[in-house]
């Protein structure tokens, strides 16, 4: 399957190949990543996803903010201003805007589509900003730059690097392009971030760690057999019993006790 702009997202596209999100989506709950992936299921598109996706159209091109601006009319009135609860996101903008150092950073080819044969599967990315020869860039939005945030994974306060799993997202960016382009050498990985706060923080953050890029390499490896026998079919996948696709199948079948709420286990 050839990946375009257009299709890249497409059920067929999430069939066909593995990527940074269903890796991810098959870690948290693969009952989800398979109603996904068919099409079966898809998750509603919260506010802040559509400010996400808005400062991401605005960094890809004026064409596709325009097209995202005409693809979105639940968030900006007729005039084209955004509606009050999405004004926040312009000022994120112009925090970008009028930093050199960040637009400096997030100069070069945008919404770059790679594609390789890593760990026994085809997968797929989309590089928000590629300096080829040199870095990928990731232009990310956050409700905080510096505040830490609980993570039951981890069981304690962690960043939001680590809450949301940007060291997964760039092992197999990096990975990816290498074998892709036939590279000796990992390219540097950076986020450009920007905060939801009033007015928005911003920082250029560096994660070329290549012990940690390795250890999450390893750690997709020994993950991939598991997920590729559910995505084929071989094996049943399993139900997290809580996220929001288990919550919109679920059926009472038993009364629970109040202790059951003290600790869950996966369905």
């Amino acid at each position: 399957m050839i990946l375009t702009a257009e299709n890249y997202f497409s059920p067929e596209a999430n069939m066909a190949y593995m990527s940074n999100s269903s890796y991810k989506d098959f870690l948290s709950c693969e009952a989800m990543a398979m109603a996904k992936i068919s099409g079966e299921w898809a998750q509603a598109q919260s506010n802040e996803c559509l400010v996400g996706s808005y400062i991401h159209a605005w960094n890809e091109s004026p064409a596709a903010l325009e097209t995202f601006k005409a693809s979105t009319p639940q968030m900006f009135k007729k005039n084209g201003e955004p509606y009050s609860q999405f004004i926040f996101a312009d000022q994120m903008i112009d925090a970008l805007a009028s930093d050199s150092f960040c637009m400096m950073m997030l100069e070069g080819q945008k919404e770059v589509i790679m594609t390789a044969e890593m760990f026994g599967a085809p997968w797929k990315i989309k590089i928000d900003t590629y300096k080829p020869g040199d870095s990928i860039v990731d232009l990310k939005t956050t409700r905080s730059i510096w505040e830490q945030q609980w993570d039951s994974f981890y069981n304690c306060k962690v960043s939001f690097i680590e809450m949301y799993r940007y060291f997964t997202q760039f092992a197999i960016y990096t990975e990816v392009e290498r074998l892709a382009t036939g590279g000796d050498k990992r390219l540097s990985s950076y986020i450009v971030a920007v905060s939801k706060e009033t007015p928005p923080d911003k920082a250029i953050i560096d994660l070329s760690d290549e012990m940690r890029i390795q250890s999450e390499l390893l750690a997709i490896k020994n993950n991939m057999p598991r997920i590729l026998a559910v995505k084929s079919g071989e094996v049943n996948p399993k139900r997290c019993g809580h996220c929001a696709y288990c919550r919109s199948i679920n059926r009472v079948t038993d009364i629970i006790s109040y202790r059951d709420l003290e600790q869950r286990e996966a369905v």
